[in-house]
């Protein structure tokens, strides 16, 4: 409840901040691109329901279903506004208001397409379908500083499948089992220094402190009472960690 709470009044705060941001935003992504400035991506949230994450629009539109679920580096549907708006973070600012629906919080694992989540979760990934997912967590800093570099070549999905999702999620995992209000604090200053170190031309970022237990995760046994994931799953394989700059 206090988590709730505290969720629903930063999520109000910043999202009345952001408003002027966002309508700057909205103008520009017409402007930029033709098509809906907000998109509507497909997620898995807590107990495996479906919901609508909202995100600023940074691609080019098209027919539902084109294309890889997953961005790849210099991907040609980002359009170049849309590439700075990733780059800022500035396009996830609309799931403010998933947060205020309940569908997320603050911070928590973050959401996966269905499909992925269908096909790909091993057995220890489930534990983060335990909880609301969120907009900061250890695997979206991860993402962010080490995963554009995973993901170069021609099949990104695939890339991301085998390279990154694994490493990600066992990262969120750790973060389910560790979950306070401190811990969330520190995430959001965590997430806030990288996406300005970001901006401000960094790129070699430090591995996360999390990352030794989410590879024990990986390494052990699956835990025992969660339910199976798809039984096409291939065997997740984490990606080798970036050096330490």
């Amino acid at each position: 409840m206090v988590k709730r709470l505290f969720d629903v009044a930063l999520a109000a705060l910043a999202l009345v901040a952001a408003a002027p941001l966002l309508a700057v935003a909205a103008v520009a992504i017409r402007l930029a691109s033709p098509g809906p400035i907000v998109y509507r991506a497909e997620r898995t949230g807590r107990g495996r329901r479906p919901f609508v994450m909202y995100k600023l629009r940074t691609m080019h539109a098209r027919r539902r279903g084109d294309g890889s679920r997953i961005t790849g580096k210099n991907d040609p549907r980002v359009f170049p506004l849309g590439s700075w708006l990733r780059r800022a973070k500035l396009d996830e600012l609309p799931q403010l208001i998933n947060v205020l629906k309940g569908d997320m919080a603050i911070v928590g694992p973050r959401p996966e397409d269905p499909r992925i989540v269908a096909l790909h979760y091993a057995p220890v990934h489930l534990e983060t379908l335990m909880m609301r997912p969120g907009l900061a967590s250890p695997g979206s800093i991860y993402s962010y500083t080490h995963g554009e570099a995973l993901l170069v070549g021609a099949d990104p999905e695939a890339l991301y499948v085998k390279r990154l999702l694994p490493l990600k999620v066992a990262l969120d995992v750790v973060y389910v089992r560790r979950a306070s209000l401190g811990y969330d604090a520190r995430i959001i200053g965590r997430t806030i220094w990288v996406i300005l170190a970001m901006l401000a031309g960094r790129r070699r970022f430090r591995n996360p402190p999390e990352l030794a237990a989410a590879q024990r995760l990986l390494d052990g046994p699956a835990p025992v009472g969660l339910p199976a994931p798809h039984a096409s799953a291939p065997a997740p394989t984490a990606a080798p960690p970036t050096p330490v700059s």
